[in-house]
């Protein structure tokens, strides 16, 4: 489970990030990666109501939350993060959503460095 101190809490900072920071996409998900100071990295999800209804968004963050657990245990600071889920997210199994974040995540941090 992502600890709280961990998540994105105000429009700003998800803004930053998906302003200044790298983005790669796949087509389940578009990561946007930020490198800051010495702060505990966070991230934030945005789920639109184009994923699906209550149930399938809340399904699709709960995956993506598990998901980014694993990112923040390996970078526990410098990072800040926001996941975007894409319509295809609600149809798409544990794996392949997992497949895509990590390669969206992957690809965008060599771009942030």
């Amino acid at each position: 489970m992502l600890p709280t101190r961990h998540r994105m809490r105000t429009s700003a900072q998800f803004s930053d990030t998906v302003r200044s920071g790298a983005r790669s996409g796949r087509r389940n998900v578009v990561v946007s990666v930020r490198s800051t100071t010495e702060q505990a990295s966070r991230v934030g999800f945005i789920v639109s109501k184009a994923v699906g209804n209550a149930v399938v968004r809340n399904k699709v963050k709960r995956r993506l939350r598990e998901l980014a657990a694993v990112t923040v245990r390996e970078h526990p600071v410098g990072l800040d993060v926001v996941v975007r889920a894409l319509p295809a997210a609600a149809a798409a199994g544990w794996d392949e959503l997992g497949r895509d974040y990590r390669d969206a995540l992957h690809a965008a941090l060599r771009k942030a460095r």
